[in-house]
C-alpha cells in the first residue's frame, strides 16, 4: 500500500461526541497513526450515540462512531490517576499532535496544561476544541448544537418570515468546526516542522460557526455598512412561484422556476400557461393559488422525483430530487466517483461508509480499518512502552486502563 501524506504524523486524540473526533479523523484518513484514548469501561460517548445498528444500543454498533473514528486505535487510560497521567506524558514524548476537546478546565486541573506538556516535547502542536475557547468569560459554560447555532446567529435568518427561528439539521456547527480543527492543526505542524516550535491551537466552536462563510459574510457586512439584519425568508411574499420545495409521487422535490420564465415552465409542464398568467401581477394571491391547485400540484403529484427533475432539466429550469439515505446509496453520480467505500468491523460486519469528497492522484485518501473496540490497542501500544502482559493486568485491576 503506498504510503500516504500524514504517515509519518502521531496523533494522540483525546477527544469526543463529533467536533474533536472529526478533527482526528481526517487527519487519520489521510494516512496519520492516531491513537484515540478513552475512558476504561466507558469509552466515547458517542459510542452511546444512535442510530444503532439494527437498533441495538451496543458500544460498537453507534453507527456516530463508527463513522468518526475509522483509521484509529483505540486505548483505554484513566487520566485522574497519577500512573494514567505518567503514561499519557510518555505517549506525548512520541507525538506530534494532541488533540482534546475537554472542558478548558480540565487540562490545567489534571497538570496537562500546554505549558506542562510542550516541556516534555517542545514541537507538539496541542489543538483544543471548546464550545468557547480557552479563555473569556464563557470558557466553562456547557452548550449544544442549537445554543451555538443561536449564539453563533445564523439563527436570526433561518426559518419562515412569520415563524420562530430554527436551527438547521445535523450537526453543521460541530462538523464545521471540526475541519477547521484539522486545517488550523495542519497549519501549526507546518510551523513546528519548518520553525522547531511548537504551538497551542485554541478552537472555539461558537466562534466557527460565527464566522462561518456560509451565508454569514454577506449578513454582517450588510449590518456593517447599512445597518441592515436580514430577515427571514417570508414565503407569501416571494414575487416568485413555483419556488421552493414541493410534494411528488414518490416524496420532494425542490424546483425555482418563478414566473419570470413562463416559457420554460410551459415547456416543462407541456401546457400553455402565457395567456392564462403572463399578465398577471405576481402578487395576486388568488391568481397563484389558482395556478397552484388546479396545475402545478396535479403535475407533481403524478409524476417521481426523477421525472420531474428530467423534465426540468429538458426545460432548463432550476431543480432538485430531495435524496434520502437510500436514494443517496444508489446515486449514480456518487456511484461513479467510487464515493461510497465498504469496511468490515469484527462487530457489525461490513457496513457501506461516506468516502472522501476530494480526489487528488497525488495526496491519497483511505479508510483502510473500522472504527476501534474499547481498549482494542492497548497491548500493542503499551507494549511499545514496555509495559509487559502482566503490568497491564495490574493496570486493568487498578482501573488505570
Amino acid at each position: 500500500m503506498s504510503e500516504q501524506v500524514l504517515s509519518d504524523v502521531k496523533v494522540l486524540d483525546l477527544t469526543w461526541y463529533i467536533a474533536g473526533p472529526y478533527c482526528t479523523k481526517l487527519l487519520a484518513d489521510y494516512g496519520a497513526e492516531v491513537i484515540k484514548v478513552e475512558k476504561p469501561g466507558e469509552g466515547d460517548p458517542a459510542r452511546r450515540k444512535g442510530p444503532f445498528f439494527q437498533d441495538d444500543p451496543h458500544p460498537e454498533k453507534s453507527g456516530l462512531f463508527l463513522y468518526l473514528n475509522t483509521n484509529k486505535r483505540s486505548i483505554t487510560l484513566n487520566l485522574k490517576s497519577e500512573t494514567g497521567k505518567k503514561i499519557l506524558k510518555d505517549l506525548i514524548g512520541e507525538a506530534d499532535i494532541l488533540v482534546e476537546s475537554l472542558s478548558p478546565r480540565v487540562m490545567p486541573a489534571l497538570g496537562l496544561d500546554y505549558e506542562a506538556l510542550e516541556k516534555i516535547n517542545p514541537q507538539l502542536v496541542m489543538t483544543s476544541i471548546s464550545n468557547f475557547g480557552q479563555t473569556g468569560p464563557y470558557r466553562d459554560f456547557k452548550a449544544s448544537e442549537v445554543v451555538l447555532y443561536a449564539m453563533g446567529g445564523n439563527m436570526c435568518s433561518t426559518g419562515l418570515g412569520d415563524q420562530e427561528p430554527i436551527k438547521k439539521g445535523g450537526n453543521l456547527v460541530q462538523y464545521g468546526g471540526g475541519t477547521m480543527a484539522a486545517v488550523a492543526t495542519m497549519i501549526a505542524l507546518f510551523n513546528a516542522e519548518t520553525q522547531g516550535v511548537g504551538n497551542h491551537v485554541d478552537i472555539s466552536l461558537m466562534e466557527i460557526q460565527m464566522g462561518s462563510i456560509e451565508r454569514r459574510m454577506s449578513e454582517l457586512l450588510a449590518y456593517q455598512y447599512n445597518n441592515e439584519l436580514t430577515p427571514r425568508m417570508d414565503v407569501a411574499g416571494l414575487m416568485q412561484y413555483p419556488f421552493g420545495l414541493f410534494p411528488c409521487k414518490d416524496g420532494y422535490v425542490d424546483v425555482a422556476a418563478g414566473f419570470l420564465w413562463i416559457d420554460r415552465l410551459e415547456k416543462v409542464l407541456e401546457m400553455p400557461l402565457m395567456e392564462r398568467y403572463g399578465g398577471t401581477n405576481q402578487f395576486d394571491l388568488e391568481r397563484r393559488e389558482e395556478f397552484f391547485s388546479q396545475v402545478w400540484y396535479p403535475w407533481a403529484m403524478e409524476r417521481t422525483k426523477k421525472e420531474i427533475v428530467e423534465a426540468c432539466q429538458k426545460g432548463h429550469v432550476l431543480s432538485a430530487a430531495v435524496n434520502t439515505t437510500e436514494d443517496l446509496l444508489q446515486e449514480e453520480q456518487l456511484r461513479e466517483r467510487g464515493f461510497w467505500v465498504d469496511i468490515d468491523h469484527p462487530v457489525v460486519g461490513t457496513l457501506t461508509y461516506p468516502g472522501s469528497a476530494i480526489r487528488s492522484e497525488d495526496i491519497s485518501w483511505e479508510m483502510k480499518k473500522p472504527a476501534p473496540l474499547l481498549g482494542q490497542h492497548n497491548e500493542e501500544v503499551y507494549g511499545h512502552l514496555g509495559y509487559t502482559k502482566e503490568d497491564m493486568v495490574k493496570l486493568r485491576e487498578m482501573g488505570i486502563i
